[in-house]
């Protein structure tokens, strides 16, 4: 008996009084914050114990009335579209100016999302879908009627013609008339300007295991794809190019159902691409 009384006074004068909230108020939910109640019961001193009905006998008297509860200030701007172009997010925050206090209310949100679609002016240059080709296509073909080995309209059979004495003014020299021009992309001695785009691969289809070039597009992996063709405000242009961080389509020309999306990390004017790489077609 004069154990628990010497362990009562010292509770006292600790400041342990059973069942007080006394310099115990915490706000929200806490397991942590508890007294010793009756009987070997805990009570607590959060302000979850309003909800649940364990509150110490003098939650009131020793929380409520010192509780501050969480002030916060205006919300701020929307951000910009995460996305220029197609779907995404835009998020705005606020700033707590009154923090929580003896068991105050907490704070609400400080931080809110929404949908957005990104309406850069350049979307339409994000809308085309690449074709693309490994570079040792333009240096191997540089004639698009021998890709597929056909035979070029001017190389078609003709009847054999009789033979006529040329005149000698007639034997001059002169442009060629059968000439066709690439449509392909030229080789890196082309006089044509030339750009490089590096993008990363986000999606890439199984079909592309189908040969060895495309073997080579894998997700996550960077690529340099080579543009040559005409100028556009002075910087050349190819289709499906698209825009800077968006996502865009892309397919390989030679290989059915190659197909996949990647995202331009950068574009650089002047400049050829290291093998292996890619070119637009």
């Amino acid at each position: 008996m004069r154990g628990l009384l010497l362990c009562g006074g010292w509770l006292l004068a600790a400041g342990y009084v059973l069942g007080s909230c006394r310099h115990r108020c915490c706000p929200g939910r806490n397991n942590a914050c508890w007294a010793p109640g009756t009987h070997r019961a805990r009570c607590y001193c959060d302000s979850y114990c309003e909800r649940t009905g364990d509150c110490c006998q003098d939650y009131q008297a020793s929380c409520r009335h010192a509780a501050v509860g969480c002030v916060v200030g205006p919300w701020g701007p929307w951000s910009s579209c995460s996305s220029p172009c197609g779907v995404g997010s835009k998020g705005r925050s606020r700033q707590v100016t009154v923090p929580p206090r003896h068991g105050g209310e907490p704070c609400p949100d400080l931080k809110q999302r929404r949908g957005c679609l990104g309406d850069d002016p350049a979307c339409g240059a994000a809308k085309g879908v690449a074709k693309v080709l490994p570079d040792s296509f333009s240096r191997d073909f540089r004639d698009p009627w021998r890709r597929a080995g056909l035979q070029r309209p001017e190389e078609a059979p003709r009847r054999p013609q009789p033979a006529h004495r040329a005149h000698p003014a007639a034997s001059a020299p002169g442009p060629p008339t059968n000439v066709i021009s690439p449509v392909c992309p030229l080789p890196a001695s082309s006089p044509l300007p030339s750009s490089c785009g590096f993008f990363r691969l986000t999606q890439v289809a199984a079909a592309c295991r189908g040969q060895p070039w495309s073997r080579r597009l894998q997700r996550d992996r960077r690529v340099c794809v080579q543009c040559w063709g005409d100028t556009h405000h002075g910087h050349p242009r190819c289709d499906g190019q698209g825009l800077q961080g968006a996502r865009t389509f892309w397919v390989a020309a030679s290989v059915a159902g190659c197909q996949g999306s990647w995202v331009r990390e950068a574009l650089q004017d002047g400049c050829t691409c290291p093998s292996p790489a890619l070119v637009f077609v």
